[in-house]
């Protein structure tokens, strides 16, 4: 029984999942995926293929949804992860009563040549910013409304910094999002909607470069039961079996700033060795889980159950 990953430029997790996992007694092998042309009616040679690049690789999101239609289990599941977004799931957030910052959708500013003036009547112009910017207050965070790893991501002061920068965004749809003036920051992994590991987190340094940290104490009890709840309750909802859920800490309450990354940061340089070390611990676990019980992850993508979600958490939005 094999378990393939599929990887971009990352070296450190990948290298050391494999020989964690073929070093073990897990009952299964793992190794580098590598694929051509993909038959429609192609066999998948892997019983669990672990996803960290799809999302930039079309071909491999594709080739990933047809090795799921073979049998094979995506972790994550490339279907969910093909129509997920980040305004759909704070929006999703908020119903499952986990606080968020105000957030607003904007209309793109360009559009590609095929959209003319008579493709878009039913768009409101002019967009009524002083009414957005009164919502969400200044300052303010404006990021795109699919993206990741901080691209296009900016701290907006003032009226004339948002037109500066919403005149660079061309076509990606952005949202517009209150800044939570955090007292403390944590991203947290979550593997298999069940493990949780709580990260104290600098998000003011440079991206990827050291800002993690560890400190005794950082959370009070209630405060991490809280976060780690809220972090299992929201991949549930979402369907991810690998995930990173990032909480601003304002007077005592974690607002989710970012928790749709279904290929987290797993670099040892980056998120340290301890951290690595216990995702590699349990996503083998999370493999060999899937791999003898007969789990399929897919049956647990209810659309009727997204949309209305379980009993609030408490705790609240804002």
């Amino acid at each position: 029984m094999k378990v393939g990953l599929l990887v971009g430029r990352e070296t450190s997790f990948p290298e050391r999942f494999i020989e964690h996992v073929n070093s073990s007694d897990y009952g299964f092998e793992a190794e580098m995926i590598h694929v051509g042309g993909v038959k429609a009616v192609d066999p998948c040679e892997y019983k669990i293929i672990i996803d960290r690049i799809s999302h930039e690789v079309p071909f491999y999101r594709c080739f990933l949804k047809t090795a799921a239609l073979a049998g094979s289990i995506i972790i994550n599941n490339p279907f969910w992860w093909s129509a997920d977004d980040k305004m759909f799931g704070t929006a999703l957030l908020a119903k499952l009563g986990i606080a968020i910052p105000k957030t607003v959708l904007l209309p793109q500013k360009e559009y590609i040549p095929a959209i003319s003036n008579e493709s878009l009547r039913n768009l409101e112009y002019p967009i009524k910013w002083q009414e957005i910017v009164d919502y969400t207050g200044l300052p303010a965070i404006m990021k795109p409304y699919d993206g990741g790893g901080w691209k296009n991501v900016y701290k907006i002061h003032s009226m004339d910094e948002l037109m500066h920068f919403y005149n660079q965004t061309g076509t990606i749809c952005m949202m517009l999002q209150e800044f939570i003036n955090f007292d403390r920051y944590v991203r947290c992994y979550t593997i298999g909607k069940k493990n949780v590991l709580i990260m104290p987190y600098d998000p003011s340094k440079p991206y990827l470069q050291g800002q993690y940290f560890l400190e005794e104490g950082y959370l009070e009890p209630a405060l991490r039961d809280r976060i780690t709840k809220e972090c299992i309750l929201l991949n549930e909802a979402l369907g991810y079996d690998m995930n990173t859920v990032e909480f601003a800490i304002r007077d005592g309450i974690p607002y989710a700033i970012d928790f749709t990354n279904p290929a987290p940061d797993a670099d040892a340089k980056s998120v340290g060795e301890e951290n690595q070390q216990w995702l590699i611990k349990h996503m083998a676990e999370l493999c060999a889980e899937y791999a003898f019980k007969g789990y399929t992850p897919y049956k647990q993508l209810n659309w009727v159950e997204m949309m209305n979600p379980p009993v609030k958490v408490g705790g609240g939005k804002k």
